[in-house]
């Protein structure tokens, strides 16, 4: 079986972050300012203020994304996740995951949240099985989001 590799943000794959997210947000719910804003503007929305965008890479071909979002000093948030339709089941959503994780650890993040929605079920079982716990929610961060993660990544806070 071949290997999925992860690896760091590269400007000539911003339009796989962009086109990846677009397909499974328009499937399943509607695109909203936010949305295109980040999905267009990856450089500037996620980058710029100290986050990453990470990439799930088979056979030399990309087929997923993640983002890390810099919140606070302490913070910071998973979001868009994406795996490309033709290759969803191969194990790189829970890969783009673990890296995340990974990644928000060795930047001595102290907690990493999500906001996903009870529809999208194998995700959830993916955070669910990485460590997230579900918490409240706090009204009009994202229309879609029902539901909100976190994980402690520092025993300190």
């Amino acid at each position: 079986m071949k290997a999925i590799n992860i690896e760091s943000y590269r400007p000539e794959w911003k339009s796989y972050f962009e086109q990846f997210n677009r397909a499974w947000i328009e499937k399943y719910f509607v695109l909203e300012d936010i949305d295109k804003y980040v999905l267009s503007n990856p450089e500037e929305a996620i980058l710029k203020g100290g986050g990453k965008i990470l990439f799930a890479v088979y056979d030399g071909k990309v087929i997923g994304t993640v983002a890390l979002k810099k919140t606070d000093d302490e913070t910071m948030e998973l979001t868009k996740m994406a795996v490309d339709e033709n290759y969803q089941g191969i194990g790189a959503g829970k890969m783009l995951c673990q890296a995340v994780i990974n990644k928000a650890k060795d930047l001595s993040v102290k907690r990493l949240v999500l906001y996903t929605q009870t529809a999208l079920k194998p995700a959830l079982g993916i955070y669910r099985k990485l460590g997230f716990i579900e918490v409240p929610i706090e009204q009009g961060k994202y229309k879609r989001a029902d539901t909100k993660m976190e994980m402690i990544l520092n025993d300190n806070y």
